[in-house]
């Protein structure tokens, strides 16, 4: 009667598995709100890119001899250019191709930012001595010269080989920083006994390293893909990244610069899809490092009131 009583009284609840660091990082994320509107806007602008095409019937090529430079209208939602291309259809595809290019540059920059900086602070010694002096001298050297330079040489490649150039000279800031959180990672209690345990310098590099640097990367190459569009949409306004018959949101720009003012369509239409995609990225970017690190968040905050 005693027990069965007391259990009545005291029932055993069940048990609540604990939420995962991934669950965690997902609710900070979602109570953001402004990382909850860029992403929404981010989402809105890859269904754009995607589904862009097929919602009218202009390609980003076909021309409309019957309507030059006309503004908006059922035919041309978002007018037409000079000769007649449909500005909608065009400021898609150059959606599509800035798109791919910052999502690949931010990719491929990171990962090699992640290995060289890991590698650099785990060997340390001269491994470390030249793969810092590699980046030192990367640093000094003026990366939009040397792509306007070498870009031209490299056409016969399409635009892969231009995103290979703002990859190669916009990983070294990163490089660095994943460098000295390594250089505190490997004294830690597990690399070394997984060093005592007889685990391969890559391996450890790949299971123990890189995870405990994985939320500072995924940081860096949400915001490194707003960086690598901004880049590409400025060389390509001077000639130097996406060359015709395709098109990029910076050749729209560069070639309807001057009729911002009397056709503001042909200017203003992609122009504002580029700002808008950089201020998402960049409230995503906010989000996941709050997500990722509230407390510097929070530090962050505390020094905003302060100062003001």
């Amino acid at each position: 009667m005693t027990t069965t009583a007391s259990a009545v009284l005291d029932p055993v609840l069940p048990a609540v598995p604990p939420r995962g660091r991934a669950g965690v990082v997902a609710r900070r994320f979602l109570s953001h709100r402004g990382a909850l509107a860029g992403a929404t806007v981010l989402l809105l602008l890859v269904a754009l890119a995607v589904l862009g095409p097929y919602l009218a019937e202009w390609t980003y090529s076909k021309v409309d001899y019957t309507a030059l430079r006309e503004g908006p209208s059922a035919d041309h939602w978002w007018g037409t250019n000079r000769i007649g291309q449909d500005v909608f259809a065009q400021t898609v595809r150059g959606l599509q191709k800035s798109l791919v290019i910052g999502v690949l540059v931010a990719l491929f920059s990171t990962g090699l930012a992640a290995l060289v900086g890991a590698c650099a602070g785990y060997f340390g010694g001269w491994a470390d001595r030249v793969l810092m002096f590699v980046v030192d001298l990367l640093l000094v050297f003026p990366s939009f010269l040397i792509i306007a330079i070498v870009s031209p040489r490299l056409r016969g490649g399409g635009w892969f080989a231009f995103v290979g150039l703002l990859a190669v000279f916009g990983w070294m800031i990163t490089a660095r920083v994943v460098r000295s959180m390594t250089v505190s990672l490997k004294e830690r209690e597990f690399v070394r006994a997984a060093r005592y345990m007889g685990v391969g310098p890559f391996r450890i590099i790949w299971r123990h390293v890189l995870p405990n640097v994985a939320s500072f990367l995924i940081i860096d190459a949400t915001i490194a893909v707003g960086g690598a569009v901004m880049s590409e949409t400025a060389l390509s306004y001077f000639g130097f990244g996406v060359q015709a018959p395709d098109v990029s949101l910076g050749t729209l720009i560069a070639s309807s610069t001057g009729a911002a003012i009397t056709y503001p369509w042909m200017f203003f239409f992609p122009a504002g899809l580029l700002i808008v995609f950089v201020l998402a990225v960049n409230l995503v970017g906010d989000g996941l490092r709050d997500a990722f690190d509230p407390t510097s968040a929070a530090d962050t905050r505390k020094g905003a009131r302060r100062a003001a």
